[in-house]
């Protein structure tokens, strides 16, 4: 499989609209970009493509990185920068499967895919597939499987995406308390896509600070709803990934660090 990272920010972005901090002057200054969180993935036995989550950057990113419209999607959860970009598929497609959980959410009272469905009834070529978590369904010829993670108030899940024996496993939104159960289904990737909004430091300035403690005292989940940047990378040490990217990247990083090595940047693409 081909996988190119579409979006590898957070909510706002970075560069964020309006901000003169120093870490999006110097993503301005260096044309990189962190635009709201997708990820295409191609089959390269069948040439089908694979869209993960519908980034309301949808345009720009498949006219900035030149991929392939695509044949199937998953919606992780119903948050609108990873959902609100479905609506640029009109009459772009001509059919389009769009694969969500079927669990009903308590905050909404509907699931993912009720709400998918709901939100873009108008969108007569897209075609809502609800989908049981743990069991694996076809997608643009994958084997793929939605774990459910943690990411308050709402329902959000985790995915494996896989061909043979290469796995790619996206954590989706979430804090470092995944079930065991998901944990199991997302190991030993091949690439490991982690939730890493900002690092352990930042969590001094959250409201109520950090969550899930290492054993020196450091936060692995910021906040209610997102990993730490060490969460993240001890999470894919636990889950053994040959290789980790960290996505879902926050504009308030200092921009000393910002760019480390670790954290992704849009447009990167990897063989498996």
């Amino acid at each position: 499989m081909r996988v190119t990272l579409l979006g590898t920010g957070d909510t706002t972005g970075t560069p964020t609209p309006g901000c003169g901090c120093a870490t999006c002057e110097r993503a301005r200054e260096s044309g990189v970009e962190r635009t709201r969180f997708s990820v295409h993935v191609v089959n390269e036995r069948t040439g089908e493509s694979l869209l993960v989550d519908a980034s309301p950057d949808f345009r720009a990113q498949f006219l900035t990185h030149d991929v392939d419209l695509p044949d199937a999607a998953v919606i992780t959860h119903i948050h609108f920068d990873h959902l609100d970009g479905l609506g640029n598929v009109y009459r772009l497609v001509d059919d389009l499967d769009v694969h969500a959980a079927d669990e009903t959410d308590p905050q909404t009272g509907e699931s993912v895919a009720e709400t998918v469905a709901r939100k873009y009834h108008y969108l007569d070529r897209v075609t809502v597939r609800p989908e049981s978590p743990f069991e694996t369904f076809q997608a643009a010829g994958f084997d793929v499987t939605l774990v459910p993670v943690d990411h308050p108030p709402l329902v959000c899940y985790g995915l494996v995406i896989e061909d043979g024996d290469t796995r790619l496993s996206i954590t989706g939104d979430t804090t470092y308390a995944i079930p065991d159960e998901s944990r199991d289904r997302l190991a030993d990737p091949d690439l490991l896509l982690a939730d890493a909004i900002l690092p352990a430091t930042a969590c001094e300035y959250h409201p109520i600070g950090g969550t899930d403690y290492d054993d020196e005292g450091v936060p692995r989940t910021f906040g209610t709803k997102h990993m730490t940047r060490e969460g993240a990378l001890a999470l894919a040490a636990e889950l053994d990934a040959d290789r980790t990217r960290l996505v879902h990247v926050s504009h308030h990083y200092d921009a000393a660090e910002a760019f480390a090595d670790e954290l992704a940047v849009d447009g990167e693409t990897f063989l498996l």
